[in-house]
């Protein structure tokens, strides 16, 4: 009986052990995935912005040359 709670015990332990680290992961995980949607937020906008300047671009361009 001993021998079963002294085994059970660690394996809680463990398993406390276990849970904080994923914990830390998955708040680490959160925050990389909150700058990365950022990070493409940022990119959208500068495609979004390149693609405007150059459509106006191609307003301005004579008909022949396009």
């Amino acid at each position: 009986m001993e021998n079963e709670l002294n085994a059970l015990e660690s394996k809680l332990t463990q398993l406390i052990q276990v849970s904080g680290k994923l914990r830390a992961e998955n708040r680490q995980l959160r925050q990389d995935l909150a700058h990365a949607l950022s990070s493409n937020r940022q990119c959208n906008d500068k495609v979004e912005s390149a693609k405007a300047r150059l459509e106006k671009l191609l307003v301005t361009l004579p008909e022949d040359q396009i």
